[in-house]
């Protein structure tokens, strides 16, 4: 009958279990990182300077100046630009964000409900709350872009007070005109250059 050789089992010396747990505890850690790293993330709204007042209710448009980067490298696709406008006083500087689910990227949308008029705000906001892994065609924006923008609040106004301020504007326009035809009392305004991000953050 052939005899099996025995092999001694060497106990593991005191510097290789150190090294064993060491192993261990890296390998749990790097789990840990993993799930966490899959684990969806929020956006994050941070002031720069605190404003006043009230936050901004559904329904109601909030007026801002801003600028939108990428997270990763700080490069700027889209910033709003000053509309000069025939009647002075009826809008306030920068652009009308109307606070309504789907009118901007969701995180845009969490994001203005968190803000004061007067505040400056900068949003992080993850690529699962922005465009996800399709941005709009044409735009500079890669796949799964996470973003940041650099937010002025310049007003909050009621959206009966925006509709009637436009009606004046569009009346203004037409009798400049001689009486041009301006679009339907009401018609949010058409989109110029960098009117909103992309289109707005969130079409």
């Amino acid at each position: 009958m052939t005899e099996i050789t025995r092999v001694p089992i060497k106990p593991v010396a005191k510097g290789s279990l150190t090294k064993l747990w060491i192993g261990v505890i890296l390998a749990v850690l790097v789990g840990a990182g993993l799930a966490w790293a899959a684990l969806p993330r929020g956006l994050n709204v941070e002031t720069q300077v605190a404003g006043s007042g009230p936050n901004p209710q559904i329904g109601e448009v909030v007026w801002v100046k801003y600028k939108g980067k990428l997270a990763a490298d700080g490069t700027v696709f889209d910033e709003s630009q000053d509309i000069p406008l025939p009647v002075q006083g009826l809008f306030p500087e920068g652009t009308p964000f109307p606070l309504e689910e789907g009118a901007t990227v969701p995180g845009f949308f969490q994001g203005l409900q968190q803000v004061q008029k007067g505040g400056k705000y900068t949003f992080f906001i993850p690529a699962d709350l922005a465009y996800g892994a399709a941005p709009p065609p044409g735009s500079p924006l890669p796949a799964n872009a996470d973003l940041e923008f650099e937010i002025e609040v310049t007003d909050i106004m009621s959206r009966a007070t925006f509709d009637r301020n436009l009606q004046i504007l569009q009346q203004t326009m037409q009798s400049q005109m001689g009486g041009a035809p301006g679009g339907a009392p009401g018609a949010a305004p058409s989109a110029g250059p960098g009117a909103a991000p992309l289109p707005q953050p969130g079409q």
